[in-house]
């Protein structure tokens, strides 16, 4: 729905930011450091707060993971992935080679993105995998925290990714461009059910 549109605000003037300068926000105390936030072309994005099933399988998949003692691969949760100027996400989980700097992290170099979704499904599943495609991410999964799927999206074609597909929670999903290791089926993790 374009809140814009129902609002009539649609003609008022934007001011729209750089990602430099909601960085120095953060810094001097702008927008606070709790504050959840996504930056798409230049506009300020508010993110839901995490519920608790995100946090269960958030928790689960880092334990998993988190265990793998692999030497060319990182692993970090929740960063500021940087796609341009005006715009970054924060993925739940990013897969990448160790040989590139945190800093440096962009979709061409990324191995998989995860974002976990319980109250965010429609938003993660929508518009942010639009902007992940927009950027070439090569491989994205999203999980849903409530009905226990993987969407894997690859092949990010004109802005959209080519290949969508979702996975129960008995399913094996293997990662295309991250290590085997990385395989994940959802039944395999303890969620406290």
């Amino acid at each position: 729905m374009n809140m814009r549109a129902l609002t009539g605000t649609d003609d008022l003037p934007r001011r729209t930011f750089t990602v430099k300068e909601v960085e120095r926000m953060g810094e001097i105390g702008l927008i606070r450091e709790d504050e959840r936030i996504e930056l798409l072309g230049g506009e300020l994005v508010p993110m839901n707060a995490k519920g608790g099933r995100h946090e269960t399988l958030k928790f689960a998949l880092l334990d998993r993971w988190g265990g793998i003692q692999h030497k060319d691969v990182g692993l970090i949760p929740e960063t500021t992935f940087r796609l341009s100027d005006d715009t970054f996400l924060e993925p739940d989980v990013l897969v990448f080679p160790r040989t590139v700097r945190i800093p440096r992290l962009a979709p061409d170099n990324v191995l998989l993105a995860v974002e976990i979704s319980d109250s965010s499904l429609g938003y993660d599943l929508g518009p942010k995998a639009l902007v992940y495609a927009h950027f070439g991410l090569r491989e994205l999964w999203v999980i849903d925290a409530i009905e226990k799927r993987i969407h894997v999206h690859r092949d990010p074609v004109d802005q959209r990714y080519g290949s969508i597909t979702p996975w129960g929670a008995d399913d094996l999903v293997v990662p295309a461009f991250a290590p085997s290791e990385f395989r994940l089926r959802l039944a395999d993790l303890d969620l406290g059910d």
